[in-house]
């Protein structure tokens, strides 16, 4: 099979099913940012020094996979053979979170993205994650999206603040509170 196969060429692409949109779609959009999400999401696993958080991103990766296939599929036909996410994998992200935060700190206050490389791969993570969703939410105001992966999108930047912060205490960083200038 090859890569390149000549059917985008004038701006459309096929949606799982077959259906032929414009690659400016709000279909497009959405699991285009899931799919820059998952790179991010690599690359973060890529930098880690922590082996479970390196799980973690792997199964989040998987998880990501998931979600594009469900946003790239508009037919009701074709959504029947895709995998799908399940409110288990909310509660594994929740179960990460809760374990980070009982190593951590209180938060007190808004934090400056930063301190450290693998810190901020982290956080850009976290905001292609929001973007992500608010794409996804936009989307499911025209057409139904299983309420799931709005969810996971959800909890999934909330891990990747904590991940953030987990890291950052790892690694020796410095996490820098933000205090407004009056």
């Amino acid at each position: 099979m090859k890569v390149y196969t000549k059917t985008g060429d004038k701006g459309e692409t096929s949606l799982f099913g077959g259906t032929r949109v414009s690659k400016g779609n709000l279909r497009i959009h959405a699991y285009g940012t899931v799919d820059e999400l998952n790179s991010y999401v690599g690359l973060l696993r890529d930098l880690s020094n922590v082996e479970s958080s390196c799980t973690e991103l792997i199964k989040v990766q998987d998880r990501l996979f998931t979600l594009g296939a469900i946003l790239a599929t508009e037919s009701e036909s074709a959504k029947k053979r895709l995998p799908i996410i399940y409110q288990t994998d909310i509660e594994y992200l929740e179960k990460a979170i809760d374990k980070m935060e009982s190593t951590l700190d209180p938060i007190k206050t808004f934090v400056l993205p930063g301190g450290h490389p693998t810190v901020s791969y982290c956080h850009i993570s976290r905001c292609v994650c929001r973007r992500a969703e608010r794409l996804t939410v936009e989307l499911a105001e025209d057409c139904e999206i299983e309420s799931l992966v709005i969810q996971y999108l959800n909890r999934l930047s909330d891990y990747l603040f904590v991940l953030s912060r987990f890291l950052t205490k790892s690694l020796n960083a410095t996490e820098i509170p933000w205090i407004p200038e009056k």
